[in-house]
């Protein structure tokens, strides 16, 4: 048709008595509180799914009359009366939970490059942006200072589709922003707040939106602005979009760009946390506005590190953000000459392992003081990544630590819970999430009720998977019979087939494949018409990752063979809403990582504490959540391979062993039904997911942790760090030079004759010269670590014992000595070491500097 096509959107008005919807819908506590969007889903049902479940963007959108009919409705009324008062008595309560750790004035800046909250506002991609979320959401229920910082992209992760030959189709929507739950952040004048940040031969404007989560803000930057040429417009378009050049701007925004829309608002954080290395540029402007104080460059990056906070997700040297030198050189020269700081000094806080990049991950640790992984197992692999930062330091004693992820309860437990759970367990259960005991109770709980439960939630997912297979196949030319054949095992009238879920990202190290090894074996186990088993994937590859896409393909491929038909589904379009679904509703959450390449993983902690039952090889989170004891165990194991064998030979072993699992104890115990036409065998062991999962992988737990382990210290060196003009900091930086300087020439020497056998009762002095080159006695501490031979230095750590400075000894040595009384008889170990020693230290062996008699 000819002619200019105008378009024009009519917003209705709301009714004074509906006036506070628009506050709530401006706040991202409804998207961990469910009546909150039933609410507006009975407004109007298929606006709210055409709209992606945002409620600003409804609001803008459903018909005025429909408004009106509601506000004259006492039913929805009394709904909306009952919503508002959740609201506000959650937002009244400003006590901290179990205190905060932090004094008055304290404040934690948390930066990551991607948030997921709700598919209202698609900002996030996968785990680590959920995990973000999750940590926001429980902040904000503990009553922390908190805030977030990311940036606003236009394009968020891309929709996916999957067409009729297995093929994955990237789609990338436009936000609008008008349309998600934020605002612009305003001056005191009433325009926008804009920061200017340099680029090379350049200036970036930077607009500066705002979202509220239950009491916290999350501020978001934003590049696509009149003033910006049409590059630097599109620098925040696309969450990991573009080029290597974008992505590194990408970082600078974020980190340099946060530290500056921080300052221009006024807030002074205590705490930073830089969660993941995309993020960690803020050190480098954090440096530079103390240089700009009056402070020099190693006493400003002292001052800076002490407290910062580094979380590493990444469990490969690979997976670690890194960018050219000469790129970098490009960026940061004008940087450089800004601070006093010689190219070559700032390039090496970048480098790592002689390594010709520039690695986020060491600027991250080398500006930080707090460094942790997120599971036990990824704690310890990234030490030993991580080692050479600290060349002299055992990976086990570098100043790497974990705290295992967790995740928000109020967002991903299914609301069928909460009737039984208030009944059970007593309405304080929200407040006892960390109370194991609280949880034990699960098992009071009849069998029949518990399976009652599960098998409701599982129809509410087969409702959406249905919906969801059903959309997907008629979009792909598919006939209403053969959609039916696909579908008839997903049966929410008659959920009884086993079903098995497999949701998550894509990435081949994650095996999406391994049970299609052995076709012929995996169709005895599923197909079998007496115990059926529904296999339902689910998960979006990366557009340039090709191997994870053909995954799909292939999942595709036998899904469509006749002797599967109907026993595999793979839905597209994986979403949080999706995700929520399947984590609750499905029987088994099947994980089969490479070990040890799962950092953490957070989808089997969702599952666990819906009663959804853990299958899993022995990775990230379930290497402590897995627990076998008298009362059986919480799920099922697949112990890795030996690390001796080839690719091949570990997925053969362990997909053995996974076929194993689910032909002699999944299937059986499933099926071995009750008269009650359950298996009580089934449902102790979905109790015992529930009541041990829950108290351990909660973010309430997780963020506890931060706060004791890492935020609370955090804000207490900031506090002696900068106090008198940053006094300590300087004091600490000229220290860490003299050691740097002197430490070459040290030596350790024993000066005593080594005695091998000792009556119990009686004391052996040892004493050790040491040649400390300039440096005096109270700048090292000597030390023996004593141990008996078999002991295990992780679960029994040898004792500890400190030599005392006795004065000087021969040709300007120092002598140290110990008086050793041993407590037990038989053999005994002990060693000698020296390493630097400060006061102000924030962990003892951050110099990377050790020498061993």
């Amino acid at each position: 048709m000819a002619g200019t096509l105008y378009q024009l959107e009519v917003n209705p008005k709301l009714p004074a008595r509906l006036a506070r919807l628009e506050e709530i819908s401006n706040n991202l506590w409804y998207s961990w509180d469910r009546p909150t969007r039933l609410m507006f889903a009975r407004l109007g049902q298929k606006l709210w799914g055409a709209v992606g479940h945002s409620p600003k963007a409804f609001l803008k959108r459903v018909d005025q009359h429909r408004l009106d009919e509601a506000a004259k409705d006492p039913v929805f009324l009394g709904t909306l009366a009952q919503v508002l008062s959740a609201f506000d008595n959650y937002h009244e309560n400003r006590r901290p939970e179990h205190g905060h750790g932090l004094p008055e004035g304290g404040l934690i800046a948390y930066f990551c490059a991607e948030f997921g909250f709700h598919e209202s506002l698609p900002i996030y991609s996968g785990g680590l942006g959920i995990l973000a979320g999750d940590h926001c959401k429980t902040a904000s229920d503990m009553n922390l200072p908190f805030v977030g910082i990311g940036l606003l992209y236009r394009q968020g992760y891309f929709l996916q589709s999957i067409d009729g030959e297995g093929r994955q189709h990237a789609l990338y929507n436009e936000a609008d922003f008008d349309d998600l739950p934020v605002t612009p952040v305003l001056r005191a004048d009433g325009s926008d707040l804009k920061v200017t940040l340099r680029l090379p031969g350049r200036d970036l404007l930077i607009k500066v939106w705002s979202t509220r989560v239950g009491h916290i803000t999350l501020y978001l930057l934003d590049t696509d602005i009149p003033g910006n040429s049409e590059a630097d417009r599109h620098i925040a378009h696309r969450l990991y979009g573009g080029d290597r050049t974008t992505r590194l701007e990408q970082e600078i925004v974020l980190g340099m760009g946060g530290v500056l829309a921080l300052a221009a608002m006024g807030l002074q954080p205590t705490v930073w946390h830089i969660n993941e290395g995309h993020a960690a540029f803020l050190i480098l402007e954090r440096v530079r506005a103390l240089i700009k104080a009056g402070i020099d460059f190693p006493a400003a990056l002292e001052a800076v590190a002490t407290n910062t906070v580094f979380t590493t997700h990444t469990p490969v040297p690979a997976g670690h953000d890194h960018f050219a030198d000469d790129v970098i050189r490009n960026y940061f020269g004008e940087f450089c000459k800004d601070v006093g700081c010689d190219l070559a000094s700032f390039i090496a806080l970048g480098h790592i392992d002689q390594q010709p990049d520039f690695n986020m991950t060491a600027l991250a640790i080398r500006g930080s003081r707090f460094q942790n992984g997120v599971s036990r197992i990824h704690g310890d692999v990234s030490a030993d990544i991580c080692s050479s930062l600290w060349p002299q330091i055992e990976p086990a004693e570098n100043p790497i630590a974990y705290v295992t992820n967790g995740v928000h309860v109020p967002t991903f437990l299914s609301d069928l819970w909460h009737d039984t759970f208030d009944r059970v367990l007593g309405p304080a259960w929200r407040q006892r999430l960390t109370d194991a005991q609280c949880w034990s109770e699960i098992h009071a709980i009849p069998d029949h009720t518990f399976w009652s439960v599960r098998q409701s939630i599982k129809a509410q997912m087969l409702h959406l998977v249905r919906y969801r297979v059903t959309q997907q196949h008629v979009r792909n030319q598919s006939s209403q019979s053969h959609i039916d054949r696909l579908l008839r095992l997903a049966d929410p009238e008659n959920p009884n087939v086993l079903t098995i879920g497999f949701a998550r990202r894509f990435a081949t190290y994650k095996r999406a494949t391994l049970l299609f090894r052995d076709l012929a074996r995996l169709q005895r186990i599923i197909c079998n018409p007496e115990r059926p088993v529904l296999l339902i994937f689910a998960g979006k590859a990366h557009p340039a990752d090709k191997p994870g896409q053909e995954f799909i393909r292939r999942i595709h491929e036998v899904a469509q063979m006749p002797e599967f038909e109907g026993h595999i589904l793979i839905v597209e379009g994986y979403d949080l809403r999706l995700a929520r679904r399947l984590v609750s509703g499905v029987d088994v959450w099947l994980n089969n990582p490479i070990y040890p390449l799962e950092a953490s993983g957070t989808s089997g902690m969702k599952a666990g504490l819906n009663g959804v039952i853990n299958l899993s090889v022995l990775d990230g989170w379930w290497g402590e959540g897995f627990q076998q004891s008298d009362e059986g165990a919480n799920g099922w194991a697949i112990k890795p391979a030996s690390s001796i064998h080839d690719d091949e030979r570990r997925d053969q072993e362990e997909g053995r062993s996974l076929y194993e699992t689910l032909q002699d104890r999944v299937v059986p115990l499933y099926y071995a039904r009750g008269p009650m036409g359950y298996s009580p065998g089934w449902v102790h062991k979905a109790k015992r997911s529930i009541a041990t999962i829950t108290p351990r992988f909660n973010s309430q737990r997780m963020v506890g942790e931060y706060v004791t382990k890492y935020y609370g210290p955090a804000d207490h060196q900031w506090r002696l760090k900068s106090a008198d003009n940053f006094a300590a900091a300087r004091a600490l930086a000229e220290w860490k030079h003299k050691v740097q300087q002197s430490w070459p020439k040290i030596s350790l020497r024993r000066a005593d004759s080594p005695q091998r056998r000792l009556g119990f009762g009686e004391s052996l002095r040892i004493e050790v010269a040491v040649r400390l080159d300039g440096l005096s006695a109270d700048d090292v501490a000597v030390e023996m670590l004593l141990a008996r031979p078999s002991a295990n230095a992780k679960s029994r750590p040898p004792r500890r014992l400190f030599f005392d400075y006795r004065g000087p000894g021969e040709d300007g040595e120092s002598l140290f000595v110990l008086d050793l009384t041993p407590e037990v008889c038989g053999k005994i170990d002990y060693r000698i070491r020296a390493y630097p020693h400060h006061e102000h230290l924030t962990h003892p062996f951050e110099m990377g500097m050790m020498l061993w008699l």
